[in-house]
């Protein structure tokens, strides 16, 4: 397979994992979109945040193209756990169109430069910090899946809405009460192991 390719395929699947962040934002109120709903805080606009960081960092500094807009949730600076919630100044509109700049910031780097152009990554350790776009790339799309699938648990958490992309939900066809049935088996089974 030749790198164009290569770099095709890799922008393509980062492209899918974007786009499932943002579909799990439609048709919550702005409660639910910063609802918390595990111990760690995890909610979804923040999740979406985060993706925002992780490109900015990877697919931009890593490779000698700072994004323009100053972020105080980036850097030394910032508070533990900023890029992961958004506060009471930020609406979902800011952070959604926030992460479309970044996205297309993003997509200069992978559209001008080729899959071998070196790369730093200063917080990895000293001898993995030199990369090259295909690594950094690869990279970037499984952290954007994985949290794209953190994004299906909390969604689902908050309203019982599930699947990838819309057409494509990914999950059994079944009623509510085939779901209800088929939970109810398997907190059986699992009880039968609590108990041995």
């Amino acid at each position: 397979m030749n790198s164009d390719h290569a770099k095709h395929d890799l922008l393509r699947l980062l492209d899918e994992a974007r786009e499932t962040m943002l579909w799990k934002l439609e048709g919550l109120s702005e409660y639910d979109a910063r609802r918390p709903v595990t111990p760690t805080g995890t909610n979804l606009l923040g999740l979406v945040k985060h993706v925002t960081s992780v490109e900015i960092g990877y697919l931009g500094y890593a490779f000698g193209r700072p994004y323009p807009e100053q972020l105080d949730w980036i850097g030394p600076e910032a508070e533990p756990n900023a890029d992961m919630w958004a506060t009471e100044a930020e609406s979902r509109e800011e952070v959604v169109s926030r992460y479309g700049r970044v996205r297309a910031h993003s997509d200069v780097t992978i559209h001008e430069c080729d899959l071998d152009t070196p790369g730093h990554v200063p917080w990895w350790p000293a001898g993995q910090a030199t990369v090259t776009l295909h690594q950094v790339l690869a990279h970037v799309v499984a952290e954007v899946h994985r949290h794209a699938g953190h994004a299906d648990v909390v969604r689902e958490l908050l309203d019982g809405d599930v699947g990838r992309l819309p057409g494509k939900e990914d999950v059994a066809a079944g009623s509510p009460e085939w779901w209800s049935a088929y939970h109810a088996r398997l907190v059986e089974v699992a009880e039968g192991f609590r108990r041995r």
